[in-house]
């Protein structure tokens, strides 16, 4: 990380040298009119304390005016600072120009040339030269710190938003880890009893499930057959738990093509079937389809709902269905479309969520 960080900065660096040089070479020491005489050397002294001068203006406008007070909204300050930096360099300059005597240089070595060029190097040129290069840099200063304070404000927005979408994710698996697991190991100690090869699956399903949670949802996203397994997993292990008045039906596509998918998107809507439309007394039925058409992947959970009347998806919460409708809308922005029916009259409850990956 301290390597990666050294290189960036390095280059970083690097770049802002090699644009100092050439702006630097086209700016102040490219200068067509004196090419064909012997330019004294106080010229050349000259031009580069204006080129420091337009670099410390620039760097000092960059981080520390934009800063403090253009970023802070404090405009009229703002450019009262700078009309004092332009007015600053030009008047450095024209002492420059004054210390080194560099009119009647300059006027000299033309007259060398031919004959004497009058009015060469009024400072009335000069400053409006002046001017304009420094308002240039300072310009492009000014642009450069408010784009880069836009892309690191952006940078620390995605950086908030993953590390919500991660804190979302660790609360599904630890709501998921203590009800679920306990309860399903204490059907499975039972089925010990009854049936030990179904015991066996049902404890084969449930370290296959606690891997998946434990581990192979750390990274961001996990291969989509695992998800699909995992679904599967849950199901055959929910239906320990019910009677024959319940009717599960569950169909999963028998080829996959593989695709990484954000983990644990899919249990939240399978869950919420489970914890809505079962009843005790009363037949009930859970259907669960998964279907994939190229990249794209249909998720269909319909169940009857002996919830209220009149509650959605929104009132569901189960394990984590909120934070599971904020993480599509995160991570799926434009490539989901979640369709919600709570039919009343049947009271059927029915979820499609089609994702494209």
């Amino acid at each position: 990380m301290i390597l990666q960080r050294f290189k960036s900065s390095f280059g970083s660096i690097l770049i802002q040298a090699l644009i100092w040089i050439v702006l630097g070479n086209i700016l102040l020491f490219y200068q067509p009119f004196l090419r064909d005489i012997e330019v004294p050397y106080q010229f050349w002294v000259k031009q580069t304390f204006i080129f420091a001068l337009l670099i410390g203006a620039y760097y000092l406008n960059a981080h520390v005016l934009v800063p403090m007070f253009l970023l802070k909204k404090r405009n009229g300050i703002y450019f009262l600072l700078l009309a004092a930096i332009i007015i600053a360099i030009v008047y450095l300059t024209g002492f420059a120009d004054k210390f080194f005597n560099i009119r009647e240089l300059l006027e000299e070595a033309f007259h060398k040339r031919g004959p004497i060029r009058r009015g060469f190097g009024k400072h009335g040129n000069f400053d409006t030269f002046t001017i304009t290069i420094t308002s240039l840099v300072l310009g492009i200063s000014t642009s450069v710190a408010t784009i880069q304070s836009w892309q690191k404000n952006k940078e620390l927005q995605q950086q908030m938003e993953a590390d919500k979408i991660s804190s979302e994710l660790s609360f599904l698996k630890a709501q998921i880890n203590p009800h679920f697991f306990f309860n399903t190991l204490n059907n499975i100690y039972a089925l010990t009893l009854v049936n030990v090869e179904t015991s066996r699956t049902a404890l084969h399903q449930l370290s296959r499930m606690m891997r998946y949670v434990l581990y192979d949802t750390q990274n961001s996203t996990a291969l989509l057959s695992q998800e699909i397994a995992f679904i599967k997993d849950y199901i055959s292990l929910m239906q320990l738990r019910l009677t024959d008045k319940v009717t599960v039906n569950y169909t999963s596509p028998g080829a996959l093509k593989e695709y990484p998918v954000a983990p644990m998107l899919f249990l939240p809507f399978v869950e919420n079937a489970f914890k809505h439309g079962v009843s005790d007394t009363l037949p009930s039925t859970i259907a669960v389809r998964i279907t994939q058409d190229e990249n794209q992947v249909k998720l269909h959970v319909q169940n009857t709902n002996y919830k209220k009347q009149g509650a959605d998806l929104e009132d569901n919460k189960g394990i984590g269905l909120a934070n599971t409708i904020r993480r599509l809308d995160l991570l799926y922005p434009g490539k989901h479309i979640l369709e919600v029916d709570n039919n009343l009259e049947t009271n059927v409850y029915t979820v499609n969520l089609t994702l494209s990956l």
